[in-house]
């Protein structure tokens, strides 16, 4: 293994030893011609079948292949937290070790980051145009891209594939982010830190192809339910003012409709509805203002974030710093 590392790619790996092998190669082949020194980091996520072994062999025999992992299954969030930790190079690739990202997109990805310094991490993107899809599950491929769509919608930022593991970042994006998510929410949640924390990023078009070998590890209830929470944490003042809004509306139009009551003698005494109107009118006026709440906080929170971007580089650089210091 060089001593100084350019790229290191991470894959986390669940019951992958039909995989792995040939990723491995495939990924060794298409940077045979290129200048980079790479290193290619299998993450062992807790597997039952023998991904440890064949990873552990592979490392053996390869230099450029590192075997990391841990030894219950946590969830794909904390495999990827656990390989960027172990991650050595200054360009860090997060992609799927089942071949859904043909190794040759990753070099897409790099040359993206290095045609434009201001631009801090990539997306690989099937569903922008040029992107596309190979042979994906229907049903798998329907609840993505509609997830993706909501997402795009709610949080009123031009991206078109918000959930796929298939990324490229500079360093620093992922040492200034604190990253807590254990499961495959952490797509979102490295989007909303780096985004709140003023990186640039960008897409660039990729294949998303179905598995060859193996069992897909899709979930359609966790997917789904990752998506609305994702949505309602990033924007909550949509939905507070969506709702407060539809309640107040209802409110007036009732109001309204208990005036020409009032003025035509239909209005009976000690009717309920004056009250309900009331009661909507209030509660309308009510969940608007936890909306505007909403608003601050998450105006609070990115500034929050920026600070803990600033930190964590500073600490970084400070530990850095030491490493060098301690060497004879």
């Amino acid at each position: 293994m060089p001593d100084q590392i350019d790229v290191s790619i991470v894959i986390p790996a669940y019951n992958e030893s039909e995989n792995i092998v040939e990723t491995a190669e495939r990924i060794t082949a298409v940077f045979a011609a290129r200048p980079e020194r790479y290193e290619i980091i299998f993450v062992n996520d807790g597997s039952t079948d023998d991904t440890w072994d064949v990873a552990q062999r592979m490392a053996a025999a390869d230099a450029y292949v590192v075997a990391a992992g841990y030894a219950h299954n946590a969830g794909r969030g904390r495999a990827l937290r656990h390989g960027f930790a172990a991650a050595r190079g200054q360009f860090i690739v997060a992609t799927d070790a089942d071949l859904s990202y043909a190794p040759h997109f990753i070099l897409d990805l790099l040359d993206a980051l290095y045609a434009d310094p201001d631009v801090h991490f990539v997306l690989g993107s099937p569903y922008m145009p040029g992107g596309g899809t190979e042979g994906v599950d229907p049903k798998r491929l329907f609840i993505s891209q509609l997830g993706n769509v909501i997402l795009r919608r709610v949080v009123n930022k031009e991206i078109y594939t918000w959930t796929g593991v298939f990324r490229a970042y500079r360093r620093e994006v992922l040492d200034a982010i604190a990253l807590e998510a254990d499961g495959k929410e952490i797509h979102l949640e490295i989007l909303s830190r780096a985004l709140a924390a003023g990186y640039r990023m960008k897409e660039v078009p990729a294949v998303l192809a179905s598995r060859r070998k193996g069992k897909s590890k899709f979930r359609f209830g966790g997917t789904a339910v990752s998506h609305l929470i994702f949505s309602f944490y990033e924007r909550p003042s949509i939905v507070f003012g969506a709702v407060g809004l539809l309640i107040l509306l209802i409110g007036l139009i009732g109001g309204l409709y208990v005036t020409y009551l009032r003025f035509t003698g239909g209005l009976v005494e000690g009717r309920p509805l004056t009250t309900l109107v009331v009661i909507f009118i209030v509660a309308g006026l009510q969940i608007l203002s936890f909306g505007f709440i909403a608003l601050q906080i998450g105006i609070l929170k990115r500034e929050i974030v920026k600070l803990q971007r600033d930190s964590r580089l500073l600490r970084r650089r400070l530990d850095d710093v030491c490493d060098v210091g301690r060497k004879p």
